[in-house]
């Protein structure tokens, strides 16, 4: 499983989202990968990229959701091939929130195409823009995506965990949506079928007349949150300094004083 070629890139990312690494005794243990029944066409293309025994099985069960779902399970159990994707990155037992991305060379946007297969969306919202999220419980994926990105497309996004779940929900809209959809679903890459249509869908979509653009967002620098501070309870005199609104200023020194933003180096 070289990374650097884009199926295996890709598959990789999608086993570290989707896959779970089971040990037994001994060396015993199993890699099984459960998903909808309608995507079983991606778990024959991983069982054709392995060099290893397989197998794939189905059933039925109810769930939140469906009082029938109609699932597919990938199980491999070769003690190599669960040695080699334990190196590059897909550790054994519970690993939601400790998935990072690989270190070594890999094939960047196929690897993320997998992610997000397997734990994010591809589609249009109910106002009918272009969207492309993810769901994660680990903050160093979701880091990453926001700077692959925020480089690819320039939109910036801050991480912050759901209170109820402790998950990230990232999303991006309109054009930033539409670059990267095309970006990651490209002709004749390994995907799902049903969210690779689905980005070939956000390729026609134009913002409508009349739309407002909004604005790049402006970060607070350090040295604009000392100067804040400096000021204390004078936030006209800040905005006017600052170059920003005064609701901006008193928002930003709410947050540094109760904590829910991290004071500037030495305060």
């Amino acid at each position: 499983m070289d990374l650097r070629n884009p199926q295996y890139a890709y598959m990789f990312g999608f086993l570290q989202a989707d896959g779970h690494l089971a040990a037994g005794t001994g060396q015993k243990g199993r890699l099984t990968v459960e998903i909808s029944a309608r995507d079983v066409g991606i778990l024959r293309e991983f069982q054709r990229l392995t060099p290893y025994s397989s197998n794939i099985t189905g059933r039925t069960r109810a769930t939140n959701f469906s009082a029938s779902h109609h699932s597919v399970s990938w199980n491999l159990c070769a003690l190599e091939a669960r040695t080699r994707l334990a190196e590059l990155g897909l550790p054994y037992g519970r690993k939601s929130s400790v998935i990072k991305p690989p270190r070594g060379a890999f094939s960047r946007r196929d690897y993320l195409r997998g992610v997000i297969d397997a734990d994010g969306s591809v589609g249009f919202t109910g106002n009918g823009l272009p969207f492309v999220s993810l769901t994660t419980a680990s903050t160093a994926i979701g880091a990453y995506l926001c700077f692959y990105v925020r480089k690819l497309t320039g939109a910036e996004r801050s991480m912050r965990r759901n209170a109820r779940d402790g998950i990230y929900n990232l999303i991006y809209t309109k054009e930033a949506a539409r670059e990267l959809a095309a970006h990651l679903y490209y002709p004749g890459c390994l995907a799902l079928d049903r969210k690779r249509d689905a980005a070939a869908s956000l390729r026609s979509w134009s913002r409508p007349v009349g739309m407002r653009v909004a604005p790049d967002r402006r970060r607070w620098t350090e040295s604009e949150d000392r100067m804040l501070l400096a000021w204390g309870d004078d936030v006209t005199a800040a905005a006017k300094r600052l170059g920003r609104t005064e609701k901006s200023c008193a928002i930003r020194l709410w947050r540094l004083r109760t904590g829910r933003t991290p004071p500037p180096s030495g305060i």
